[in-house]
């Protein structure tokens, strides 16, 4: 059994902890929200007083942040300095390349092993244990890490050095944010032309047009499998959440000369999503902007 420093226990966060602590480690848990500490402790975590507490005497630390300024100040103000030199460090926040590598650098400079370990899958996925984790840092560093990442998930890849584990995961999001795009944009005409959505589905998830977007979550309510869709929207991955990531995927490429004409037509739709209400229902909801059925 390992000790296990936990920060963050938001809608992803709140999962991967309990199934931490289901696997028998001694989660000490810490949350700005009391509700949220109260959900890890009824999950089997232990609550911890503070952040700098959570990670007295841990064998790893894993946070789950909302931003790039939020991890750099838990690392700054918290965790170095609390944390034993033994410890190892994995944020899974989805941040920008820049910050995770300065944290990277601060904890080296600390004699501090540490990795940046982004994930996919979402809420359902943090909850199963089935998420994908995309990591950053050195090869030795990756090692430790996996088998802890591997009680959280089904996939436990090395992206390569430090900050990789992000920019593979900005990267594969803006890659869903355009796909759904324009799976949404398809279903919108499809539907305009007066084809039937449910044949529509039929044809072309099984021709060239098929995508994750499509087989796997598909944006209109009844058709594929279970999905957000059929629930109002509700659940899965946010839109601002969505938001937030193309965000980062286009000042990532502003920042390296890349054009991303694609991303950044996504981030557009979904800014004006965001702007009319949409922030809270999940991604696939962009149907309803496109097709002008959307109300607040």
């Amino acid at each position: 059994m390992a000790t296990i420093g936990f920060i963050g226990l938001g809608n992803m966060g709140g999962g991967m902890a309990a199934n931490l602590a289901k696997k028998g480690h001694d989660v000490r848990a810490f949350d700005l929200s009391k509700e949220a500490v109260d959900r890890a402790v009824a999950a089997g975590c232990v609550a911890a007083g503070s952040a700098s507490e959570a990670v007295k005497d841990a064998e790893y630390v894993v946070t789950m942040l909302p931003a790039g300024q939020h991890v750099r100040a838990v690392y700054e103000n918290d965790v170095f300095g609390s944390a034993p030199a033994s410890a190892l460090l994995m944020d899974c926040s989805t941040i920008d390349v820049a910050s995770a590598r300065a944290v990277n650098a601060a904890a080296a400079a600390q004699g501090l092993a540490m990795v940046d370990a982004p994930v996919s899958g979402g809420i359902a996925a943090a909850n199963g244990g089935t998420l994908t984790f995309m990591v950053g840092g050195s090869a030795e560093h990756f090692a430790r890490a996996e088998p802890v990442l591997a009680l959280m998930g089904k996939a436990v890849i090395h992206a390569g050095g430090a900050g990789s584990g992000q920019a593979a995961k900005i990267v594969n999001n803006m890659i869903l944010g355009a796909t759904m795009v324009a799976t949404c944009e398809a279903f919108a005409l499809a539907s305009k032309l007066g084809l039937d959505l449910q044949t529509f589905y039929d044809i072309s998830s099984k021709a060239s047009g098929q995508s994750w977007s499509m087989t796997s979550y598909c944006p209109v309510p009844g058709v594929g499998p279970q999905s957000p869709a059929d629930n109002d929207y509700q659940g899965g991955f946010a839109a601002g959440l969505m938001l937030k990531d193309l965000k980062l995927a286009v000042e990532a490429a502003q920042g390296v000369g890349a054009s991303v004409p694609m991303g950044g037509h996504a981030e557009s739709l979904y800014q004006a999503f965001a702007n009319l209400g949409g922030a809270g229902k999940d991604f696939s909801a962009i149907i309803k902007l496109l097709d002008g059925s959307y109300r607040a």
